[in-house]
């Protein structure tokens, strides 16, 4: 079964239209939802979700039970070493559905390191993900890093360099670029 990973900016609190007819479509193909505990875009669409009666839905947490498990769904715990509280506990869970899903459904602020982090781990894994940009209400295709440099033009210059002290962008896909020239070498 299809495995889509659904994550996004903790600031988005209502999922616009066009996100909408997109998980629609993944309820319509029957794709199972993967997605976090977290306040904002996974609690949203996990309200949809319910609302909707879907039932094919795996809620990811780190620790012992979810922050935000609406639709009462199976979840599975992942255990990590890192201080609790702190956004490397949070980003274990985060790379496990990176690991476990086929494709990914970001719904970006153009500002949350976490949502473009989600957007690199796919990439890296060699998996596409779609962006929709909520301030410009555009949905962008990343399936390489030039895909990937067009989605950091929608930041603004102190959130690319807040990302950049946070995530080591330029390193990041200095190295998706050589993963990805090897690969016609």
């Amino acid at each position: 079964m299809t495995k889509v990973f659904i994550s996004g900016s903790m600031r988005i609190k209502h999922l616009d239209k066009n996100v909408l007819e997109r998980i629609n479509n993944i309820i319509d193909n029957h794709y199972k939802v993967i997605v976090g505990d977290a306040d904002g875009v996974d609690s949203s669409v996990q309200e949809y979700l319910k609302q909707k009666g879907v039932k094919s839905v795996l809620v990811y947490c780190t620790g012992n039970q979810p922050r935000n498990n609406v639709g009462k769904w199976e979840t599975k715990c992942i255990s990590t070493m890192s201080k609790p509280g702190t956004r490397a506990y949070f980003t274990a869970k985060d790379l496990e559905m990176a690991s476990d899903c086929d494709y990914g459904l970001m719904v970006w602020d153009s500002k949350s390191t976490g949502t473009l982090s989600n957007a690199l781990e796919l990439l890296n894994r060699h998996k596409k993900s779609l962006v929709y940009v909520n301030k410009a209400k555009e949905f962008l295709s990343i399936s390489d890093v030039g895909d990937l440099k067009k989605l950091l033009e929608y930041m603004s210059p102190s959130s690319l360099n807040k990302a950049e002290d946070k995530l080591h962008i330029t390193k990041k896909i200095e190295a998706l670029s050589n993963q990805q020239t090897q690969l016609f070498a």
